[in-house]
């Protein structure tokens, strides 16, 4: 088969994101471990390759028009998430993002197949823009091969500095938005007392958008940890590239994503397969990926406060077990998986299935 594929999101603030490097990972699996199929590229204002047999958009974006209405060959989709569209009351649309949001969803319905990252986007995406469950085919994603136990100190150490980190911190990597809760991360980190956990304890953000006091989110989030008076205990080394994260993930001592709803919630397997432990929301996609994490209810603010607590107070040896355990349930996801399955699909098409 001749697969094209659009790389739109390979550029501009995309490439730091999610959308990112889910089309960067999976180009180059599909290239590496699919080679019986060609693969041809191109970005949104150039021609869809002409003599191709499927088209395959990585990208969705409710309020932007990343689709055509007119599809030439058959098209699979990739939709991460509809959190936009499932809590409307959070992300205002205003009237021009009804209207594109409206034109994405038809498109969307002519589409041959959706792929998407859960069970959870699933039913939304069923729910909530009409595709019927028979269109819509659940690829599981797996964190970059790089993601690993590193046993280097004076890599470690030499990491740790460059970021100005200090030992012990709890990690969280991700962007602002509502639905990541990070301000209930801040209320329940703010609840530990000194007697409860070390003394110098931080609390490391990473994440482009925490640097940039330009957005409303990110301001909110500066005047919350003054009020709770832990800026002092809060880093915020910004945007960090791929080939220093691993680091970060091996000097935490705990990996924490206590979002209220996720698409799928990549950093959880990808602290796994560091050997941090990890605790993480019971909600939505989460649950589906979380193994051996400790889950906890991220409305419960007292119950996220005890969930570190916990992790914190645990003796090395109960330490060591959970660090194996997160990496042998990381190995199950891989992108070889991710290539084969998506393959999959294509064949389904070709085959007229």
């Amino acid at each position: 088969m001749r697969i094209a594929i659009d790389t739109t999101p390979l550029g501009g603030l995309h490439s730091v994101r999610g959308t990112g490097a889910y089309t960067k990972l999976l180009v180059e699996a599909l290239q590496k471990y699919e080679t019986k199929h060609s693969y041809h590229f191109f970005t949104q204002g150039q021609k869809v390759p002409g003599n191709v047999d499927i088209v395959h958009y990585p990208y969705f974006d409710p309020f932007f028009l990343t689709l055509p209405l007119l599809k030439t060959k058959p098209t699979v989709v990739t939709v991460h998430d509809l959190i936009p569209i499932v809590y409307s009351q959070r992300f205002p649309r205003g009237l021009r993002g009804t209207i594109k949001w409206n034109i994405q969803r038809i498109s969307l319905l002519t589409a041959f197949v959706i792929v998407t990252d859960s069970e959870a986007s699933k039913q939304d995406i069923h729910k909530f823009a009409g595709v019927r469950k028979r269109k819509i085919r659940v690829v599981y994603l797996a964190p970059a091969e790089f993601y690993r136990k590193i046993t280097d100190k004076t890599l470690l150490d030499k990491t740790q500095r460059r970021y100005g980190l200090q030992s012990p911190y709890i990690l969280y990597v991700g962007d602002v938005n509502w639905n990541k809760n990070v301000s209930g991360l801040l209320k329940s980190f703010a609840a530990i007392k000194s007697s409860q956990a070390p003394p110098n304890l931080k609390l490391v953000l990473v994440g482009r958008a925490f640097t940039d006091e330009t957005l409303s989110e990110t301001s909110s989030l500066v005047t919350l940890m003054l009020k709770l008076n832990i800026a002092d205990r809060v880093i915020r080394p910004g945007y960090v590239p791929d080939e220093d994260m691993p680091a970060l993930y091996n000097m935490a001592k705990a990996y924490i994503q206590p979002s209220l709803a996720e698409g799928f919630g990549l950093p959880v397997l990808e602290a796994m397969a560091c050997g941090c432990p990890v605790i993480c929301s019971n909600t939505s996609s989460l649950a589906e990926i979380a193994g051996p994490a400790l889950l906890v209810d991220p409305q419960n603010f007292s119950e996220i406060t005890d969930g570190i607590l916990k992790v914190l107070h645990l003796p090395d040896a109960r330490m060591s077990v959970i660090s194996e355990k997160g990496r042998e349930w990381a190995r199950q996801f891989s992108w070889r998986k991710v290539a084969a399955e998506t393959v999959g699909v294509y064949e389904k098409i070709f085959a007229g299935q």
